[in-house]
């Protein structure tokens, strides 16, 4: 199991602190600005704006944030200077690291990002290092605590789910990201209470690491999501539980 889908898990328990979940409310809303800006700001035919809304709604973002949001990349100046930006590089232990971030000045934000890696012993790379890594596909997450898995995973399969993954009392569906919101609306009318759903960068095959390089990539992980211009971070590594089980009794 991908690195990214045990680390989604990981921050989902730890839960945020109202300083984080301030962060998170600032990216989702640069995240609808974009969204706008590069289609409309109708989200019935913004397929992009659609999923952020859906996104924002999903982290309980306050609908009055949300209309500010779309108001901002409809004609704000602000969000007229920000842009997307992929960086890449390698984390301790060789394991790829693939983030997106939305900045309006690409010289602070590179800066901030290498700083990130060098302190935490990995190192940023050129762009193409290793997105060839990564696919986009449509995940959607289910909590098995609150439902049933294999009923749910043939279910979700007949949707037009690809794959089906167990990450730990979780249940990750896997789509082609034009079917992640079909095979969500479906289970939504199945009564399924869905985590999240979103469009993510999977990994083709997945690296371990031992203890060591699996704590210091979680770490740096974490050091990159604190950057308020990234978006999200995904990496191919695959965390051994103890490291997991080390780095959660740290935070």
């Amino acid at each position: 199991m991908s690195g990214h889908s045990k680390w989604a898990q990981i921050k989902r328990q730890k839960g945020v602190t109202d300083a984080r979940r301030g962060q998170l409310f600032t990216n989702l809303s640069r995240e609808i600005g974009v969204a706008v800006r590069q289609g409309e700001a109708n989200p019935e035919t913004n397929i992009r704006l659609r999923l952020a809304v859906q996104k924002a709604r999903d982290n309980n973002m306050p609908m009055e944030n949300i209309e500010r949001a779309i108001k901002r990349g409809l004609g704000g100046a602000d969000e007229a200077r920000l842009e997307e930006v992929i960086y890449e590089g390698y984390g301790p232990g060789g394991a790829a690291i693939l983030l997106e971030a939305i900045t309006d000045n690409r010289n602070r934000t590179v800066a901030e990002v290498r700083r990130a890696f060098v302190r935490s012993g990995g190192s940023l790379g050129e762009g193409g290092c290793v997105s060839w890594l990564f696919d986009p596909k449509g995940v959607i997450t289910v909590d098995l605590d609150r439902t049933g898995g294999e009923e749910l995973a043939l279910y979700a399969i007949d949707a037009g789910a690809e794959d089906i993954n167990m990450v730990r009392n979780s249940l990750e569906i896997r789509t082609d990201p034009k079917d992640l919101e079909r095979v969500r609306r479906a289970l939504e009318e199945m009564g399924v209470d869905i985590v999240s759903a979103e469009v993510s960068m999977v990994p083709r095959s997945v690296l371990g690491l031992d203890e060591g390089a699996a704590l210091q990539t979680l770490k740096l992980m974490d050091r990159l999501e604190e950057l308020d211009e990234v978006q999200r971070v995904f990496t191919n590594a695959d965390f051994p539980d103890e490291a997991i089980e080390r780095y959660q009794s740290q935070g």
